[in-house]
Order: structure tokens, then sequence, then C-alpha cells
């Protein structure tokens, strides 16, 4: 089974992946709309730092139960 084909399993039938994954998504659009103002002040700077170890803590979480799904096979 493709990563993908799994994703969209995980979507529908995990509660917890689902919030994980449209929160992921939403952080991502912060830091970009951040991103694209060009220059940051020293607290945007800060804060596209913290959506960012965020987002990895996310991801990472994500990745665990993809892998987890994965070996249930």
């Amino acid at each position: 089974m493709k990563e993908s084909e799994i994703i969209e399993r995980l979507l529908q039938g995990d509660e917890e992946f689902n919030r994980l994954y449209f929160e992921h998504r939403k952080l991502d659009e912060a830091v970009k709309e951040l991103e694209m103002k060009g220059s940051l002040s020293l607290d945007e700077e800060l804060e596209v730092k913290r959506l960012k170890k965020t987002k990895l803590a996310l991801k990472d979480r994500m990745e665990e139960k993809i892998r987890k799904a994965r070996k249930g096979l």
C-alpha cells in the first residue's frame, strides 16, 4: 500500500491523525503567510521558528502513526 493510501485511510479512521494532519496544514499556511511578508520583525521571526518546531513535532507524530499502520498491514 502506498503512503498516500495509508494517509487517506488514517484520515478517515483515526481521529487523532486527522487532527494532527489538519493542524499541520494550518500551521504550514501560517508559516507561508508570515514568510511572504518579506522582512519580518524579531517577534515574527521567533513566531515562524515556533510554528516550524510545532509543525515538525506534529509531522513526527503523524509519521509514527503511518509506520504503525504500515506494520499492521
